[in-house]
C-alpha cells in the first residue's frame, strides 16, 4: 500500500517515534528521538506527550527518558492468543504438498524444541507419520535449524549451553564447531537441510516463517532419502521459499 494511500499522518509519525524507541537499547531522551526521526523535535514531543496520555509510554527522570508503555504488554498477550499460525499457514502448506506430494510439517518453537502444530499429509502410500504436539530437537531438525539459523550468535550459544546434543542418528550433528558452521550455511542460503539427522532415512528442507524480523515458526517438506534427488530438491527449496514469502506477506 502507497504511503499516499494511508489516513491519519499522526499515525505514521507516531509509530515512527515507538519503532525507534523499541529498538533503542537505553531509553532515548526527546533530542536522541527527535535526531533520529524524520520529524521536528516541536511535533515529536506533542506526540510523546499525547502517547503518554495514552500509556503507550512512560517517561522517568532528568532529562526524560521514554519507554514504552505496559499497555503494549496487555495488546501483545492479546494478539498472541488471537493469532493462529496454522489458520493462516495451512491453506500454503497444503499447496506446496500438493506440488510437492510430499508430507510438509508446520512447527513452532516450545521450550527450546519445535512443536509441531500441523501437517499436510503426503500423498505417496509410503510416508512418515509425525505426532501432533510431539516435539524434536532443535539442533537436529530442519525446522529447528532454520529457526535457530535466525538468532543472534550469543543465544545461539546459550542455547548450546544447555542443550544436550545427543546423537539420535548416525549422521546427528553434535560437535559444537560443526552446528555453528550449519547454521551459518543455513542462514545465506536460506533454509536448512536435515539429511537423516534427526530420524534414519529421512531428508528434510527446513524454511522460517517471519513477521517484522520476529520467527513466528516454521515448515519443513520431510521424505524418505530414497525419493530425494537433485533435481526433487531444486524443485523443493523453490517452491519452498515461494510458499515462504506467500505466506509472510499474509501474517
Amino acid at each position: 500500500m502507497q504511503q499516499k494511500s494511508l489516513y491519519g499522518g499522526v499515525l505514521l509519525k507516531a509509530k515512527e517515534i515507538l519503532d525507534f524507541i523499541s529498538k533503542c537499547e537505553t531509553p532515548p531522551t526527546l533530542k536522541e528521538i527527535s535526531n533520529h526521526v524524520s520529524i521536528t523535535k516541536p511535533t515529536v514531543l506533542k506526540i510523546l506527550t499525547t502517547l503518554e496520555y495514552c500509556d503507550f509510554i512512560r517517561c522517568v527522570g532528568n532529562p526524560k527518558q521514554y519507554y514504552l508503555g505496559l499497555t503494549f504488554l496487555k495488546y501483545a498477550q492479546k494478539a498472541k492468543t488471537s493469532f493462529n499460525l496454522d489458520r493462516i499457514a495451512m491453506p500454503f502448506i497444503n499447496n506446496l504438498r500438493d506440488k510437492t506430494t510430499e508430507a510438509v510439517n508446520l512447527g513452532i518453537l516450545e521450550n527450546n524444541s519445535i512443536a509441531l502444530l500441523d501437517r499436510a499429509q503426503s500423498t505417496n502410500t509410503i510416508r512418515l507419520d509425525l505426532q501432533l504436539g510431539g516435539h524434536m530437537s532443535m539442533y537436529s531438525s530442519a525446522m529447528g535449524k532454520a529457526i535457530l539459523a535466525c538468532f543472534p550468535r550469543e543465544k545461539i550459544e546459550d542455547y548450546l549451553d544447555r542443550t544436550a546434543l545427543i546423537k539420535l542418528t548416525e549422521k546427528t550433528i553434535t560437535n559444537r564447531d560443526d552446528i555453528l558452521n550449519e547454521l551459518v550455511k543455513t542462514k545465506k542460503r536460506g533454509y536448512s537441510l536435515d539429511i537423516g539427522e534427526n530420524q534414519d532415512g529421512i531428508c528434510c528442507i527446513g524454511f522460517t516463517i517471519k513477521k517484522n524480523g520476529d520467527v513466528l515458526g516454521a515448515y519443513s517438506i520431510s521424505a524418505p532419502i530414497y525419493r530425494v534427488n537433485d533435481s526433487k530438491l531444486n524443485l523443493w527449496i523453490k517452491e519452498g521459499l515461494d510458499t515462504q514469502r506467500k505466506i509472510e506477506a499474509a501474517v
